[in-house]
């Protein structure tokens, strides 16, 4: 039986492009070799595939062997057939298998049905096969069984493909991500300097220059300040973003601490005045987590509940509980709220609600994004809930180090 060159290698082409020859056994497979020959009532079953010169088994039953040469393959002969099921019931009264080894030697093949393994592309790649080694033949049922397991395994090759595909994007996208990450480093830090230098000679040309400045000219440089210090916060914040992964993975940052005395030193950094009362965790407890992390978080949680307040008073809740697995957080405001449409998008990376916060500056987006992705790498999730006009509550877990906690 003769076969056009241009289909074989394109068969040989597919098969390669599948990239599963001479991978290790995998129990999907072995699991159908073992039901086939069960269906069937046959000694061996065989998972086959062939390349140019040999016949491989992907998995078996019932021999030792891990292929054979192609020319004595029966398999080859089955992958040309245009039949569903090639079925010999005695090689030895065939003329094209009266002199193959395979039939006298110790493996005797003398009964064999192979039903081809295509891909969408129509390209027999293998086949599903039984063997015995006396005469016989299957019954309908049997055969029936024969193909319904031998689609298996051409599903089983396409999640294979599938999973290879997305492997290879994921190393892609891991790539791509690094260099973006890179490169926002570089420009970020690289910007820093000139913007420092910019707020600083501002504030030298208001100081030397203010008794020639009008009132328009001094907002022009009020304006050009504010713009800034918006600018560099916006750097701030893409570096905490694309370093979070860092943040979350250092394990030097991993330490026992108490959560008021955290909580107290980012009161003081955020420089809180007099319009504003935090309540903090009624329980003074230590934990052991990832303190930088956490520290990111509940400066931006609670920034953004100082920020987005449009009341005389602000009051802020901090509650904290320590269960089996979890440290527990909230974090409680009196803010403006969040629309219910927006609450699903605040945290996605730059997503704006609020046109402006309580001193007039509008948002980057950023903040919350960071604070999930965090949250997310420390094993916990976070959720919210909000009224518009009376206030919003972040709730959030982190996942507990028990071992090198106790």
């Amino acid at each position: 039986m003769k076969t056009n060159p241009k289909n074989e290698s394109k068969r040989i082409n597919a098969l390669k492009s599948l990239d599963i020859l001479d991978t290790l056994p995998e129990q999907e497979y072995d699991q159908i070799t073992k039901l086939v020959a069960s269906i069937c009532d046959t000694p061996v079953a065989l998972i086959s595939l062939i390349d140019e010169d040999r016949q491989w088994f992907k998995s078996k039953i019932g021999t030792d062997s891990c292929g054979t040469k192609k020319e004595y393959s029966f398999c080859n002969f089955a992958i040309k057939s245009d039949d569903e099921i090639m079925e010999i019931s005695d090689s030895r009264e065939d003329e094209r298998f009266q002199k193959n080894p395979l039939v006298s030697g110790d493996e005797q093949v003398i009964f064999y049905a192979g039903a081809p393994l295509r891909d969408k592309d129509g390209n027999a790649l293998g086949t599903l096969c039984v063997i015995d080694h006396q005469p016989r033949t299957l019954s309908e049922k049997q055969k029936e069984g024969l193909l319904f397991l031998a689609n298996q395994v051409i599903k089983l090759f396409e999640l294979h493909s599938i999973n290879k595909g997305l492997k290879k994007t994921q190393k892609l996208l891991k790539k791509k991500n690094n260099q973006l990450r890179n490169f926002a480093g570089v420009v970020s830090h690289d910007m820093k300097m000139p913007l420092a230098n910019m707020i600083v000679t501002i504030d030298i040309l208001k100081a030397k220059y203010k008794s020639i400045l009008d009132d328009s000219g001094v907002d022009y440089l009020d304006n050009l300040k504010k713009s800034s210090f918006q600018l560099s916060d916006y750097i701030t914040n893409i570096l905490t973003h694309y370093e979070s992964d860092n943040i979350t993975s250092n394990e030097d940052s991993l330490e026992v601490f108490d959560v008021h005395t955290l909580v107290e030193d980012i009161v003081e950094m955020l420089d809180i005045g007099d319009d504003c009362d935090i309540s903090f965790p009624e329980e003074s407890i230590d934990i052991f987590t990832n303190r930088v992390a956490l520290e990111q978080i509940l400066l931006n949680l609670i920034g953004n509940s100082l920020k987005y307040n449009d009341k005389s008073k602000i009051e802020i809740d901090i509650d904290f509980k320590k269960e089996s697995d979890f440290y527990r957080f909230f974090v409680k405001d009196n803010g403006i709220g969040i629309p219910k449409d927006k609450q699903k998008e605040i945290f996605n990376l730059f997503s704006i609600v609020a046109e402006n916060d309580r001193k007039g500056n509008k948002g980057n987006g950023i903040g919350l994004s960071t604070v999930k992705k965090m949250i997310h790498n420390l094993g916990g999730e976070i959720k919210v809930s909000s009224v518009e006009g009376k206030g919003t509550t972040f709730e959030f877990t982190i996942e507990r180090t028990k071992k090198l906690e106790d």
